[in-house]
């Protein structure tokens, strides 16, 4: 941003805001024509689509998700939706280094990673519905075919597989007043034309007053001319329009602000109006890209092409955080040990909520990428030294888990803070079994069906199933914690409902021999079949669960168990409390 901010200050973003005659006086409830938009008594639901053009991973995603939030802010209700161009059905069997991490929803739908971001900027609730990929799609249609829903006729992608395309843009809409659909790729790719001549489309079935485009593009600076370029944006205008969408909105990504000139000259060029040429400038945080588009003016533009009232925008939460964000009182590192660490974005949901650890004790966290299988070398343990605290996640496969199972021993062992994730869990116990319990050869059968304690199983609803995709326990879950135990003060509250991705589990016949040796296992599924969390009290922060608490944090809600783990960290660091006391959450909702 423009200038900088002391430690006590607030940075100042100058929001557009409405006259005083324009909006009546700051409630807490929202406007009834606005509550009601969307439920078929008041104003029709309106929708935002993003495209982005010149080259992928200009952050789409997070526009969408900045755009949703200063809609919030404004008082709107929004569900935001993404479309993927790739023929999977979904991303569950993909590689992490092909697609990133897989975002679970609550009702077990796997999905892109995007879906994430759309959840910790936004307060929707993300569905099946909010994800659909081009196999997904033809699925559906060939599915229809085969059932004679077509009545004999020629099934096409126009309009077939255009028609479906709307319909599961219309099922996100359902009591909302603003729908937002992402459509992945970029402009001129093959693949995405079908999403791209839906959304055409779309404007014509619903009124141009109900719908604008929004057009996501780069702005580089070449440094040998020492200029920015704006021909790519041009270029990918001119693609998008070729195939009948004219953007009403530009969204620049580039790495300084435009200047009135350039913004002008994209304008011209593009056939868009000067004030809807926005800089979307990179940032130091993700979280701090609602206020900067904001303070271009992109709310107020939106509710205006949307005929919408430009209501008060309250972006106080949001301004706080970043302001927490950029003030850090102290550091920390935490020591990530992973089978997919040559790529981030395995672990976005991950990071975030380290992250958002870090934002409840006002403390910045450093995360170490470390491969699980060179913790296997018999040097390896020196890549543990100087930890904070000690995290494992995910995974699958038999690569890398004897490096897991050191980073549990190692952190057991030197009472560095532990917290083990789903795989981070399953290694944790047997590790436990092994080493403090000496059952010998313990393991788990996804690595040895043959061990002679089979600590980790295959879930036995699954029994017979080899199907991959969509065949593991997904999604949301209940789970009872046990009276008194870390993870019940954690929480503040004894029963909590967590996502899941798994396709093995803990085999309660060993819950014994573990709990004589000091593992407690604190949280269990209602109808005892499951095992969802261990601890160790002995210890002074070693937490393992099945779930993927990362899933549910949000930056103005960080998940308790990252919260904690980080103040559990920060405390081996220095020996002392966090610099901001975490107050127990709760995810009894």
């Amino acid at each position: 941003m423009q200038g900088s901010t002391g430690p006590g200050e607030l940075p100042e973003y100058k929001t557009q805001q409405a006259s005083n005659r324009d909006v009546p006086a700051a409630t807490t409830e929202r406007p009834r024509a606005i509550r009601d938009a969307g439920t078929g008594n008041g104003r029709p639901v309106k929708y935002i689509f993003v495209t982005g053009g010149v080259v992928s991973s200009l952050g789409k995603g997070l526009a969408a998700a900045s755009i949703g939030r200063l809609l919030e802010d404004h008082g709107y209700t929004v569900a935001l939706q993404k479309f993927d161009p790739y023929i999977n059905v979904d991303p569950g069997t993909m590689s992490p280094y092909q697609h990133g991490e897989v975002y679970v929803t609550d009702d077990g739908a796997e999905t892109d990673l995007d879906l994430g971001h759309y959840e910790r900027f936004t307060s929707m609730v993300a569905t099946r519905n909010s994800n659909w990929t081009t196999g997904k799609i033809y699925l559906s249609v060939i599915q229809k075919e085969r059932r004679g829903d077509y009545l004999g006729r020629t099934v096409q992608v126009i309009p077939h597989i255009t028609n479906e395309i709307k319909d599961a843009i219309r099922g996100a809409s359902k009591d909302v007043d603003v729908v937002l659909v992402e459509i992945g790729g970029t402009v001129g790719d093959i693949e995405s034309m079908p999403f791209l001549e839906a959304i055409r489309q779309f404007r014509l079935d619903v009124g141009r007053e109900n719908t604008i485009y929004i057009h996501l593009t780069l702005v580089p600076f070449i440094g040998t001319a020492g200029e920015l370029k704006t021909k790519p944006t041009q270029h990918s205008v001119r693609d998008l329009r070729s195939i009948g969408i004219q953007p009403d909105i530009l969204l620049c990504r580039t790495d300084r602000f435009l200047d009135a000139d350039i913004k002008r000259k994209i304008a011209l060029f593009c056939d868009v109006n000067e004030e809807a040429v926005i800089t979307a400038k990179d940032v130091s945080t993700i979280y701090e890209v609602p206020l900067v588009l904001s303070a271009e003016g992109l709310d107020r533009i939106v509710l205006k092409l949307l005929h919408l009232p430009l209501t008060e925008a309250h972006t106080e939460a949001w301004q706080q955080l970043v302001h927490r964000i950029k003030n850090p009182i102290d550091e920390l590192t935490i020591h990530v040990v992973g089978k997919y660490t040559g790529y981030e974005d395995s672990y976005k949901s991950l990071n975030e909520a380290c992250f958002h650890g870090g934002f409840a004790n006002q403390l910045k966290v450093r995360l170490n990428w470390v491969e699980a299988e060179a913790l296997e070398k018999d040097t390896g343990g020196a890549l543990l030294e100087d930890a904070h605290g000690i995290l494992v996640p995910g995974g699958f496969g038999s690569r890398g888990t004897r490096g897991m199972m050191k980073a549990a021993e190692h952190s057991r062992a030197r009472g560095v803070p532990f917290f083990g994730i789903c795989y981070g869990f399953q290694w944790a116990t047997v590790e436990f079994a092994r080493n403090v319990c000496g059952l010998e050869g313990a393991d788990s059968t996804e690595v040895d069906e043959n061990a002679p304690h089979k600590v980790i199983y295959k879930l036995r609803d699954l029994l017979g199933v080899d199907d991959l995709g969509g065949t593991m326990r997904l999604g949301r879950y209940a789970c009872e914690l046990a009276p008194g135990s870390l993870a019940e003060r954690i929480y503040g509250t004894s029963l909590i409902y967590e996502r899941h991705r798994h396709r093995f589990e803990f085999n309660c016949l060993y819950e014994s021999p573990l709990m004589e040796k000091g593992m407690r296992v604190s949280g269990r599924s209602p109808d005892g079949k499951f095992v969802e969390i261990a601890e160790l009290p002995s210890h002074p922060w070693f937490v393992a669960v099945q779930f993927h608490p990362e899933f549910q944090s949000k930056p103005l809600r960080p998940h308790p168990l990252f919260a904690s783990f980080v103040e559990a960290a920060y405390r081996h660091k220095t020996g002392k409390l966090a610099p901001v006391s975490v107050a127990a959450g709760t995810r009894s909702q």
